[in-house]
């Protein structure tokens, strides 16, 4: 069973190397609003990294609701509960 404590960390050590920012920028609130790497590409790459990462598959609608780190996470333990 997954929790946010240990997704957490490997949310942000993803979105750090595909977003090319340090993971110390990385916050629950870090979207395409905040963070000017963050593309529609460089989402759908996070996403793809995430579900290889976590050995899960998101659905279109879920990817487009994951739109900040917070969400991602919580997105994440859901699919792993």
């Amino acid at each position: 069973m997954a929790d946010s404590t240990t997704t957490r960390p490997r949310v942000v050590r993803a979105v750090s190397q595909i977003m090319g920012v340090a993971e110390q920028q990385v916050t629950d609130t870090s979207s395409a609003d905040s963070l000017d790497t963050w593309d529609s590409l460089r989402h759908m790459n996070l996403m793809l990294a995430l579900e290889e990462e976590f050995g899960i598959k998101f659905s279109d609608e879920q990817i487009m609701t994951m739109s900040s780190v917070g969400r991602i996470v919580a997105g994440i333990d859901e699919l792993l509960r």
